[in-house]
């Protein structure tokens, strides 16, 4: 499946209204990601969140769990290097999904043309508490990923509005953010000044 979009949350059980404002702000896809939920916890949010995304036109990755995404009828899943191979979460989720997988090296960057995805992660660019013990890659993996990738990527990992054009000029042309937005206090202005920079509207103040 083609993954649109340039602006890509990855969030926990956020409000309704938090999601909603999110896609109002220029958010195009949304992954669920709840590490230590039960799974009956991860479908029930995903149902939640559906109701909100669906009419919207915008899709819902589940993290981790193939088998989770397709009894959700989530678009399709993310999945790290630790996680499910590629392509066993392929056969779980069904040609049409979304699969993406998760890079921090270039020798992984590299592989995913050969693996059944239809985008992959760079990072964490920065530091970041969501990815506790990962080193940040800095930005020449985004550089080696801009000149290199068959695929889209998405650049993750403590983007804010202080670094993004730093990111945006490595040559990232989609981001993927947790707490920029989750943690917002107004989650569509936040994800409006992300998307604005991404088009290269305005400059991060």
């Amino acid at each position: 499946m083609t993954v649109a979009g340039q602006l890509y949350l990855v969030a926990p059980a956020i409000s309704d209204a938090a999601l909603a404002a999110a896609v109002r702000g220029g958010v195009d896809l949304v992954q669920l990601r709840l590490k230590d939920a039960s799974d009956e916890e991860i479908l029930a949010t995903a149902a939640r969140f559906r109701a909100v995304l669906d009419p919207l036109g915008v899709p819902l990755i589940i993290n981790d769990r193939p088998d989770l995404a397709r009894a959700a009828g989530a678009a399709g899943v993310h999945v790290g290097q630790d996680d499910q191979a590629v392509s066993d979460a392929r056969a779980i989720v069904g040609a049409d999904a979304i699969v993406g997988l998760s890079t921090h090296t270039p020798e992984q960057v590299d592989a995913a043309a050969d693996l059944p995805l239809d985008y992959f992660a760079v990072g964490p660019v920065y530091a970041t508490p969501t990815k506790p013990g990962r080193p940040a890659v800095g930005t020449e993996l985004v550089r080696y990923a801009a000149a290199r990738a068959q695929l889209p990527f998405f650049a993750i990992g403590g983007i804010d509005p202080t670094n993004l054009a730093v990111v945006r000029d490595a040559g990232a042309e989609r981001i993927a953010v947790v707490r920029a937005i989750t943690q917002a206090p107004d989650p569509e202005r936040a994800a409006r000044a992300l998307a604005h920079v991404m088009r290269r509207d305005v400059e991060p103040a």
